[in-house]
């Protein structure tokens, strides 16, 4: 019985067809259309519904060609499930994430962050301010998504007080958060790609640097040139209006700092991200209650009682925080967070992950990065072949880790076999996979961003200049064939 069972299994693996290049780019095509059309016909509001309706039939597609050359749809389901178990993680981080935003606007952290913000940072630099900010932190700490969450909804906060632009200030905070990521031997992508590429940490950081301290640079010369000539819709009466009505509606002190600097020191000291930021929220409730006993009395209906305190808590993790304070802008700051205001982000990634599982689980992803392989020439193509292909794999499978991996393990003999340093590949994959991962609506970096920043990737994206400028200034390092590492006899 068992050996008839293998024969069966045996023939079926034998039916199964590889498939053609023009039968991987079927999805591809449709998937691009898709979503063009979506954001043509919905705009900014492309991403609550229509961008995951798009993803599925996409991913159905595919599913139709890998049963078409022969894969049971058991086979098809295993990788769909792969596919989203990859982003679990992400997606249980994305919750606890909203969760610390709403404990943090009850237990007035937040508020606190934007009235001393508004008293430090001015509108002529604050542009360029907050990308320095979001990368001393995000280096000290390795996330990009906590500091985002953390500084960078502060900073969003003081950006509305002081009447800049949200894109650009969304833009300057992903900026800053990202080269701190890639810059920090704490964060889990930088030690990612130089694991799949064999190259050394250290290393690896130190040739990324030769990259991302001139992108860098230059962005934080756009940035200062855009605060200068930034025409500011706040005027010092309305700022001071604003400080006044933050310490009428919370008490603003220095001890509101004190949960930021324990989640910070959580992050610097290497814990995981997960219990980390729920250990935040968590800090956050008690905080409010310690704290905002009137703002917590306020969310559970005028009822001072320990029970309707827990309950206000409860309500600020699941649902978030509501100020009505009868200023709609300050209401709409301060409002926010919970666990349900990221259901929408969640929705977006497993639609997205179900798409990427199944172009890996049938071979269409393989096939396109092996026609690739196929056109490169030289150096300076291997290396613009391996940024586009990690950029193209988040586009496709909407996640920053699978970008590094995949075309790690296609391009890595191609590297050694040219005779090029292993750091060669890793800054590569960093360049098109790490950074670009911000830039697409769908990718779970991106959306993750949305969530928190409240602006749309496809609003800040025209002003995340790090993550424009590393990927141009590696293919031009290429073509020039500066500082690209060959392999030595004594290496």
């Amino acid at each position: 019985m068992t050996n008839t069972s293998h024969q069966a299994n045996t023939h079926a693996t034998i039916q199964q067809r590889s498939p053609s290049l023009f039968q991987a780019l079927v999805p591809i095509t449709l998937l691009m259309l898709m979503l063009a059309t979506s954001v043509w016909l919905f705009g900014d509001n492309s991403s609550y519904g229509p961008n995951q309706i798009a993803l599925l039939i996409a991913a159905a597609s595919a599913s139709l060609v890998g049963l078409y050359n022969g894969q049971s749809w058991a086979n098809l389901q295993e990788g769909i499930v792969h596919g989203i178990s990859v982003a679990l993680g992400a997606i249980l981080i994305i919750l606890t994430v909203g969760a610390l935003v709403g404990t943090w606007l009850l237990a007035g952290i937040v508020p606190t962050m934007i009235y001393f913000g508004l008293e430090l940072l001015s509108p002529s630099w604050f542009y360029a301010a907050s990308c320095l900010i979001c990368a001393i932190v995000a280096v000290s700490i390795g996330s990009s998504w906590t500091t985002a969450a953390t500084i960078g909804v502060a900073l969003m906060g003081i950006a509305s007080g002081l009447g800049l632009s949200l894109p650009i200030a969304a833009g300057a905070v992903v900026s800053g958060a990202y080269f701190g990521d890639k810059m920090s031997p704490l964060s889990d992508t930088t030690n990612l790609a130089p694991a799949v590429s064999g190259s050394e940490l250290f290393a690896h950081i130190r040739y990324m640097s030769w990259v991302s301290l001139p992108a860098l640079g230059i962005t934080l010369v756009a940035y200062a040139l855009m605060g200068l000539s930034s025409d500011t819709g706040a005027n010092p009466e309305s700022l001071v209006q604003m400080q006044q009505d933050l310490d009428a509606l919370f008490n603003i002190n220095v001890w509101m700092l004190l949960p930021l600097l324990f989640l910070l020191v959580l992050a610097a000291l290497g814990q995981p991200a997960l219990p980390s930021i729920f250990a935040g929220a968590l800090l956050g409730g008690v905080w409010a209650l310690m704290f905002q006993p009137e703002r917590v009395a306020v969310m559970a209906g005028d009822d001072a009682g320990v029970l309707a305190g827990v309950q206000a808590v409860w309500l600020a993790f699941s649902d978030g925080t509501i100020v009505e304070s009868g200023n709609a802008t300050l209401d709409e700051l301060l409002s926010g967070g919970g666990m349900s205001s990221m259901l929408n982000t969640v929705w977006l990634v497993v639609c997205a992950m179900t798409f990427g599982g199944v172009m890996e689980q049938t071979g269409l992803l393989r096939r396109v990065l092996q026609s690739l392989l196929r056109l490169i020439k030289t150096t300076a193509s291997l290396i613009t072949t391996t940024i586009l292909t990690a950029f193209a794999t988040n586009i496709l499978t909407a996640d920053q880790y699978i970008s590094l991996v995949l075309p790690g393990r296609m391009f890595k003999a191609e590297y050694a076999e040219r005779g090029l340093d292993p750091r060669v590949l890793s800054r590569s994959l960093e360049n098109g996979g790490t950074i670009t991962s911000v830039l697409i609506p769908w990718n779970t970096c991106a959306v993750f961003m949305f969530g928190v920043l409240g602006v749309s990737p496809l609003e800040y994206a025209p002003y995340a200049f790090f993550a424009l400028l590393v990927p141009i200034i590696g293919i031009v390092y290429a073509y020039l064939d500066f500082r690209i590492l060959r392999l030595t006899d004594e290496s």
